[in-house]
């Protein structure tokens, strides 16, 4: 897999059924190593790691329904009361960050109402914080590291 603009993690990776698994810490289980995983994988590294999120509030690729359709969230980390802080949609490598992009999540939020998003292709990242108020969003830096 291709170096992305994240800092270097060790993965666990194991071959199976002629395909490469990496293991995903949230989930506890090996997944199919596909371009977005690799990228999910960094993105819950960069999390843990560098924002200090703590894995217990993190949850990867869980269904939900929008507009009656069903559909799976990449990562979210929760608050403590249960409401989710960070909504993230990871995307492949080789896919381009377009508005199309921005309209999936804010669907998606719509439903799930964090306060921040965070798209990423593992090459590009984009934050921004949501004010549910005045129905707008501000592009960040960065998200915000974990505090109690």
């Amino acid at each position: 897999m291709r170096p992305l603009n994240f800092k270097e993690y060790s993965f666990r990776l194991k071959s199976s059924e002629n395909s490469i698994h990496i293991f995903d810490i949230v989930r506890k289980k090996f997944v199919v190593l596909q371009p977005e995983e690799w990228v999910r994988q960094h993105t819950v590294h960069f999390l843990i790691k560098e924002k200090k999120y703590p894995k217990s509030i993190i949850n990867v690729e869980k269904q939900i329904t929008v507009n009656s359709l069903k559909k799976r969230f990449d990562v979210v980390v929760f608050n403590s009361d249960g409401s989710i802080k960070i909504l993230v949609e990871c995307k492949s490598p080789d896919v381009t960050i377009t508005q199309a992009t921005f309209d999936q999540i804010a669907r998606y939020n719509i439903k799930l109402n964090a306060e921040y998003l965070m798209v990423t292709n593992g090459l590009n990242h984009f934050y921004c914080q949501i004010d549910a108020v005045e129905e707008k969003y501000t592009f960040l830096r960065e998200i915000p590291d974990f505090s109690r």
